[in-house]
């Protein structure tokens, strides 16, 4: 007999389902913040609980915690995300060769040209209801992205910004 349970099933970019980023800014008590949030739609085979299964993995085996503990990607050169902002784009560069774009409102490019970094929000609790390529509602992004379920569920990464130049 085969166990098909999320921690004994081979990894598979498809359990992902539809990834998207999102960059948006917000007041932080030191200035504007950048922050960037990546999500799934929850539309992989195993719907929304397959879909968080499979990204708390992926998060976990590239040492990357899920809950409250913030890691500072400048002390860890190791870290398998990177953050390239060009041309008012932000590319990050994910684990499991996944690669996420997003254009990048002018507020959010400010903020992160000043502090050098945005605070990455991977999170593996499904939002189906925000699809790529269509305004979110600032209500429903604060709703989703400032969350208890969310927060604690999300890996959290203060990522230094790349450009082509550097």
């Amino acid at each position: 007999m085969t166990s098909t349970s999320s921690e004994t099933r081979p990894f598979r970019v498809a359990d992902l389902g539809t990834l998207a980023v999102m960059a948006f800014s917000g007041d932080a008590p030191d200035g504007d913040m950048p922050y960037l949030l990546a999500y799934s739609l929850g539309d992989a085979e195993g719907g929304p609980e397959g879909t968080s299964a499979a990204i708390e993995r992926l998060l976990r085996k590239n040492g990357l915690p899920v809950g409250d503990r913030l890691i500072d990607g400048s002390r860890r050169p190791s870290l398998p995300l990177a953050l390239l902002v060009e041309a008012g784009q932000a590319v990050v560069t994910m684990p499991a060769y996944l690669k996420a774009q997003c254009v990048a409102p002018p507020e959010w490019l400010a903020a992160v040209g000043e502090r050098g970094y945005a605070y990455f929000l991977f999170a593996t609790r499904a939002w189906p209801e925000a699809t790529p390529g269509k305004p979110v509602a600032p209500e429903s992004l604060a709703a989703f992205a400032g969350d208890e379920e969310t927060l604690l569920s999300a890996a959290h990464v203060l990522l230094p910004v790349r450009n082509l130049r550097s």
